[in-house]
């Protein structure tokens, strides 16, 4: 179990720094696979490099924690994190996403995420 705990932390950690390194270099296509696509005659660049920077920083503490400070970090860590992926389902479905993708992509990502934090948990 306990490299199946890592192995997940690690991957999504690295899937948050190319969500972040998406966000902040190919801001217009991450936006639309967020499920609400940026608004091509308003000035959305501030707030997807925001988003990027976010994520981007999530995957660096993730990794530094799970490095440094280890498992139970990481599981405390996890469980804080996951609050992210059930806003930006609550974000998809408020601003005209389709259910597919806030249940698909975004309520999933907080399920795998909190699994996650119980696997570290439990080693």
């Amino acid at each position: 179990m306990t490299v199946t705990a890592y192995t997940l932390a690690v991957v999504l950690n690295l899937f948050c720094l190319f969500l972040g390194y998406r966000f902040l270099f190919q801001p217009a296509s991450s936006a639309a696979g967020y499920g609400v696509p940026a608004d091509p005659g308003g000035d959305a660049g501030p707030y997807l490099t925001i988003k990027g920077l976010r994520d981007g920083t999530f995957g660096l503490v993730g990794l530094a924690l799970l490095a440094f400070a280890g498992a139970r970090a990481e599981a405390w860590f996890m469980l804080a994190v996951a609050l992210v992926p059930l806003g930006d389902t609550l974000i998809v479905l408020r601003h005209g996403g389709t259910k597919a993708v806030a249940f698909g992509i975004h309520f999933a990502t907080a399920v795998v995420v909190l699994i996650s934090a119980g696997l570290l948990f439990a080693v």
